[in-house]
């Protein structure tokens, strides 16, 4: 069972940017605010502790306030960030979110919660309905030895690691849209506005 009280939350903006042009997507705006902003105002009234990962323009995400963290390893991908979290979580389960999903739902945690209530496991991740969201996953602290290990071997692929540690599928199928990644140009133009 986990108690949304005893949540916290990380969200991962430290990758390269390189479907968007090597920019820091987190920065991208969208309907005149950074993404990481949107990102946050759904995010933060959810969780005890909000944390931030980033690897670059480190000044421009201290100023929201969060705690940030460089996980110092540029070309291991999202999980780097999810380790160096799960190393500096407060808490004993954490959220991680992506940076580049502005529409998330707003009872992301008490819904993955709720599943929890259920089906005893360390691990949650969303499933949009056609597939899985593995950085939107809720992960209890016990498995970073597990992550620690899985990176050392070279592996990077998070739906990989997420499978092997059982992760419990929890269906966010009737708003699909929540989880519309804004990874691309193409794909920030095709935005509503606000």
């Amino acid at each position: 069972m986990i108690d949304p009280d005893q949540v916290s939350a990380v969200i991962l903006a430290g990758g390269k940017g390189s479907r968007m042009g090597g920019v820091d997507k987190g920065l991208v705006k969208l309907n005149g605010r950074p993404l990481i902003e949107h990102v946050i105002a759904r995010i933060a009234p959810q969780v005890t502790t909000l944390m931030l990962s980033a690897n670059r323009n480190l000044e421009r995400y201290q100023a929201y306030g969060h705690p940030v963290l460089n996980d110092q390893t540029r070309h291991s991908g999202p999980l780097a960030g999810v380790l160096c979290a799960l190393q500096q979580c407060p808490s004993n389960w954490l959220l991680t979110v992506p940076c580049d999903t502005p529409y998330l739902p707003e009872h992301l945690v008490p819904h993955i919660c709720e599943a929890a209530h259920q089906t005893a496991a360390r691990c949650y991740t969303a499933h949009d309905g056609e597939r899985l969201q593995p950085l939107v996953s809720i992960i209890h602290r016990s498995l970073l030895t597990s992550l620690q290990a899985y990176l050392a071997s070279g592996n990077r692929r998070a739906a990989l690691w997420l499978k092997q540690q059982a992760t419990v599928t929890v269906s966010f199928a009737d708003q699909a849209e929540a989880f519309t990644n804004i990874n691309t140009a193409a794909a920030l133009t095709q935005c509503p506005s606000e």
